[in-house]
């Protein structure tokens, strides 16, 4: 059976693939493109290292600029960042039957709720796979394991997150200052390829 993984290039989005490719699932790894940036590129890079099959996923601009729009009346990003996750999956539902992604019991941001998850199911007959009952810890000991991982600053160049396309619109609409105050400097781990595949 086909899986689709929202998929960031990330450590997380990485092992949900593994997981599922080990349980014998069809993974395919999809990235959301909201045509205002190539932000996909680390991400195709970080999925052939692995040799998964990876897709663009071409997602209307309207729902960047809606993230977007909400960040800025919020001053926080948490709420536009949820906003385009919850919609990402609703989209990749749309195509396939079992829905997946790297957010882990910690997380705070992008998380669905249970009752988003149940209606997610329910409205589209998905299942919807992530790795809520693993830790921040279990992942990274889990990852270093098996992955070649690169940590560096977050740029423009270096990952697939919603981020990135969301930083690039707000400096074209509030300018760099702005970015800088919603998005603070952070490290960001992306998969290289394998350390001991599985």
């Amino acid at each position: 059976m086909k899986a689709c993984v929202l998929y960031s290039g990330g450590k997380d989005s990485s092992l949900i693939a593994v997981i599922l490719e080990g349980l014998g699932y069809e993974t395919e790894l999809v990235t959301m493109n909201f045509d205002v940036y190539d932000s996909f590129k680390p991400a195709a890079e970080s999925a052939s290292s692995l040799g998964f099959k990876h897709r663009v996923f071409n997602a209307d601009t309207s729902l960047l600029e809606t993230a977007t729009n909400i960040i800025i009346d919020d001053m926080f990003p948490n709420n536009g960042i949820n906003y385009i996750h919850k919609e990402a999956l609703d989209l990749v539902s749309k195509e396939y039957r079992i829905v997946a992604d790297g957010t882990r019991r910690d997380d705070k941001i992008p998380k669905l709720n249970s009752g988003e998850i149940n209606s997610l199911e329910t409205r589209r007959n998905a299942e919807y796979i992530n790795l809520s009952g693993f830790g921040h810890k279990t992942i990274n000991d889990l990852s270093e394991k098996i992955f070649e991982i690169k940590k560096e600053q977050t740029n423009m160049k270096n990952n697939s997150d919603y981020e990135i396309e969301i930083r690039y619109l707000l400096n074209e609409i509030k300018g760099k200052n702005f970015v800088e105050k919603i998005f603070p400097a952070h490290v960001q781990s992306r998969v290289m390829g394998w350390k001991n595949k599985i």
